[in-house]
């Protein structure tokens, strides 16, 4: 059975930095791309930022570009997400989820329970 477990969100000042982290169990995460969405208060879900099976290939949305870094670590089944310079309008419920295609990835709700980022003017 997947399971998709994130942590690592909390509370910071605009400008500040977190690093979210996702545990993935039940398949095989190598074999797998995989992205991270999020969902701000009263939004619908938005896709955020994928990378490719080793790690070698990613891809963000405009609106994270040049701020955000998604990694990965095959051997202890990881995803992560560094946040820099966050904004108010970064606060959200981040997930991981399988694969890489924006409209895919948001097309279900996330299977994980997701960490809440909230960042304060």
């Amino acid at each position: 059975e997947e399971q998709l477990v994130e942590s690592g969100g909390g509370s910071v000042q605009a400008g500040g930095s977190l690093r979210i982290s996702c545990v993935a169990s039940g398949f095989p995460f190598h074999a797998w791309t995989m992205s991270w969405v999020r969902q701000a208060p009263g939004k619908g879900l938005e896709w955020v930022a994928g990378i490719s099976l080793k790690g070698d290939e990613t891809t963000y949305a405009d609106s994270v570009t040049g701020r955000f870094t998604i990694s990965r670590d095959n051997t202890k089944n990881i995803l992560y997400l560094d946040l820099n310079d966050l904004k108010t309008e970064d606060t959200a419920m981040y997930y991981c989820v399988r694969g890489w295609n924006r409209g895919l990835a948001i097309r279900a709700p996330p299977p994980g329970h997701g960490t809440r980022v909230t960042v304060s003017s």
